[in-house]
């Protein structure tokens, strides 16, 4: 209701957004019929937005199968972003130095909306091609990025994110039970630190610190990810920890803007 009425919103420009939104790790090709599946707009309209889409580069079309996927156009645009985020200018270099000491999985993951993004993603030698790629968004209360960012927000911010945000079965032992989410929230709140386990993996265990501006509140997390078969969370509180601390720490607030 709020964008009907919203006197600048351009509704056909919305339709071939949602159109470009249809594709996902999933979803990497695309036909006609799926595509007004997968975006709810009839097959008229589909046909005309991907074809637009087409000629202005922004979806490559097989001449055989005559499916659409992504173009090279949509890394143009991700290298635009890159530049306008700041903050993981100033991230990348504390977040090699840690990757470097621990030899473990480190991201950058920045709130966006009532989900986690990672823009920033340092792997591993035993790290699958899935946990490389930047841009993947997730439920931020499913994630221990996310809890910690939630941490830092006021009591009642805090409370109607855990009443009301997204949640997702990932695995067999993701939690759904908000209530098993507050108090994993309240611990990182005492804590200052977010520790999850077998939440969008089995036997993955998840650490992650805020990175705070100014105000207390965190808009961006540093996190880890590593194996349940190698690592013990005593071990992790011990060795990891306290460099994930530091790291997050040593981002400046300075460089914040608040995040979408």
């Amino acid at each position: 209701m709020e964008k009907k009425q919203n006197t600048l919103y351009v509704g056909s420009l919305a339709k071939g957004l949602r159109l470009l939104r249809a594709f996902d790790e999933s979803h990497t090709e695309l036909s006609l019929v799926a595509l007004a599946e997968r975006s709810g707009l009839d097959k008229s309209a589909v046909q005309r937005l991907a074809n637009t889409l087409h000629i202005e580069g922004m979806l490559d079309k097989d001449p055989v199968t005559r499916r659409f996927r992504p173009s090279h156009a949509w890394l143009e645009l991700a290298y635009a972003y890159y530049w306008s985020d700041q903050l993981v200018g100033q991230a990348i270099p504390k977040l090699i130095d840690l990757s470097q000491e621990i030899g473990e999985t480190v991201n950058l993951a920045e709130l966006s909306k009532d989900h986690i993004i990672y823009v920033s993603r340092l792997p591993c030698q035993r790290t699958y091609f899935a946990a490389t790629v930047i841009g993947r968004r997730l439920p931020a209360l499913s994630t221990s990025g996310g809890r910690a960012i939630i941490s830092t927000f006021s009591p009642e911010d805090r409370e109607e994110a855990i009443e009301t945000w997204p949640l997702k079965a990932f695995t067999p032992r993701t939690t759904l039970d908000r209530a098993t989410i507050r108090n994993s929230i309240d611990e990182a709140v005492q804590q200052g630190h977010a520790i999850s386990s077998d939440q969008m993996i089995l036997s993955e265990i998840g650490v992650a610190c805020p990175i705070t501006g100014p105000d207390g509140r965190a808009f961006a997390a540093v996190q880890c990810s590593v194996s349940a078969h190698t690592w013990t969370r005593e071990r992790i509180r011990a060795e990891i920890l306290p460099r994930l601390q530091d790291t997050a720490n040593a981002i400046s607030p300075s460089s914040q803007v608040h995040r979408r």
